[in-house]
């Protein structure tokens, strides 16, 4: 009797576990929380990309393939993948359904993913003691209703949150809006911003002599280096007053690396910059903390090619308390003039002028005449004024309509061209910022900026580095010194200590 009742006792005890395991199990799937230490949160779903989950009403569905027995980095990436696409299922409410596909030897399943744009990419890896070339699939597809997007080659798992919360919210976003890209003197490329800003927004070309027209949300401008034409200016002004926001890239002085020339740029647009609060000195801003140029130097009986500090060419990790610069590490610009910011209300249809990069208290600036060689510049010794502005919001309200606009000025023709600062990363980072934001749309700002790497080491003062530079020569040698001593001292006691036995 007593071992019956114990085998009922052992049965409900393991049907109770087995239920309690089974409930966590359920519950789990739709409540979970997780541990990240990172200092951006890079193993967890952001609130940014909750939020667009959310708006996804319908079943969308993820169709990844992958191929199976990639080398070490391309399974860590298979693993983050699979763990990050359990968060979106598990917020979305039912509405994500994703499911991992291994194309290797199947021929449907190849052909089904390239169907989709997924073309297989070739890795070296190393089998059976051999270096061979491998052909795999690491791609994935959206599916809602009717329409379709995919990420062709996932290598890495920097920015894959962003590209799936970007995939997700173009399929569900029911009203694309539109930006206009522009140039206010002669056509410079843009191509690598354009296509970039593809990914959420439609991108088209404005011509300025035109109306701009009312389906264009935002626009990107590059500077000039002359006179505006009449209508260009009016319908520059117009594009603001009906609520038109801008983001300009204009410089001060027009500057050439190459001719070695440097001039002010006499234009009018500088007289409608400073209606909007955003007055342009005639200046270019030098700055210690900076990008370089690569110069050809005599070094005994060779000549070489060796990169040097570039002052011209600041290096901006300054940044005011704003959304579109939340995250931002660092950005580079080409020939900066100063923004001058004014203390008081420049008119009645400027509502406040804020900044948003600023140089490092190693600055200076210089005007009227312009030393642009990159080595014995006298200009490099004088670095020691205090940050200066380059780059600055101006908040615009029309005293007719009371309709506000917005505009972005970056001190620097050149910030969106592929041939100038347009091409640098961090750079399109923040000019994505810019344009989510003037969009009235910043979900995916917070998002993107704890996607950045760049991590540069902060500068030193000359004294602190030589301190840490003798402490680095010196402490190595004293501690092999002091251990050396230590063990003498133990080994003469130890010698002591047996001719006393022995004696």
């Amino acid at each position: 009797m007593v071992t019956v009742n114990s085998k009922k006792s052992f049965l409900i005890y393991i049907l109770a576990a087995l239920a309690v395991v089974i409930l966590l199990n359920l519950v789990a799937r739709h409540w979970f929380f997780r541990l990240d230490f990172t200092d951006t949160k890079m193993y967890s779903l952001s609130d940014s990309s909750k939020n667009v989950v959310r708006q996804v009403d319908d079943l969308l569905t993820m169709k990844i393939y992958f191929s199976s027995n990639l080398p070490g980095e391309y399974g860590n990436t298979r693993r983050y993948l699979q763990d990050i696409l359990e968060e979106y299922q598990a917020y979305s409410s039912g509405n994500i359904k994703f499911e991992f596909y291994q194309p290797n030897d199947d021929s449907k399943l190849e052909e089904e993913a390239q169907k989709y744009g997924i073309q297989p990419v070739q890795l070296q890896v190393i089998e059976n003691d051999k270096l061979e070339i491998k052909k795999v699939y690491m791609g994935m597809v959206f599916i809602f209703e009717d329409q379709r997007e995919t990420i062709p080659v996932i290598q890495t798992t920097t920015g894959l949150e962003y590209e799936i919360t970007t995939n997700i919210k173009k399929l569900v976003d029911e009203d694309k809006k539109t930006v206009g890209i522009a140039s206010l003197g002669s056509e410079v490329g843009t191509e690598n911003i354009g296509g970039v800003l593809q990914q959420a927004y439609n991108v088209m070309p404005v011509d300025l002599t035109q109306t701009i027209g009312a389906n264009i949300d935002v626009l990107l401008v590059s500077g000039t280096t002359d006179t505006l034409d009449v209508t260009v200016a009016n319908n520059l002004r117009s594009f603001i007053a009906r609520g038109g926001n801008m983001l300009l890239a204009q410089n001060r002085i027009s500057a050439d690396i190459q001719a070695q020339t440097a001039a002010p740029i006499q234009s009018d647009i500088f007289s409608l910059l400073d209606q909007y609060g955003l007055h342009l000195k005639e200046n270019l801003v030098l700055d210690r903390r900076c990008g370089q140029v690569t110069v050809t130097q005599q070094i005994g009986f060779l000549r070489m090619n060796n990169p040097v500090d570039y002052p011209f060419f600041p290096l901006i990790q300054n940044f005011s308390d704003h959304v579109t610069v939340n995250g931002l590490e660092q950005v580079r610009m080409l020939f900066a003039s100063e923004i001058d910011i004014p203390v008081t209300a420049v008119a009645d249809t400027v509502a406040g002028v804020q900044p948003l990069f600023i140089t490092s208290d190693n600055s200076t600036t210089v005007e009227q005449f312009f030393n642009l060689h990159p080595t014995e510049n006298p200009a490099f010794k004088s670095l020691n004024e205090p940050g200066k502005v380059v780059a600055a919001l101006s908040t615009i309200v029309d005293d007719t309509t009371h309709i506000a606009s917005q505009l972005v000025l970056v001190a620097d023709n050149l910030f969106l061209a592929d041939e100038g600062a347009g091409r640098i990363p961090e750079n399109i980072i923040f000019v994505m910022n810019a344009v989510d934001y003037l969009m009235g749309d910043s979900e995916l700002v917070a998002l993107r900026s704890r996607e950045i790497t760049t991590r540069p080491l902060k500068e030193l003062e000359d004294s602190t580095r030589a301190r840490w530079k003798w402490a680095n020569i010196l402490l190595p040698s004293l501690l092999v010194i002091g251990f050396g001593i230590v063990r003498w001292n133990r080994e003469k006691s130890r010698a002591k200590m047996l001719e006393e036995m022995y004696e």
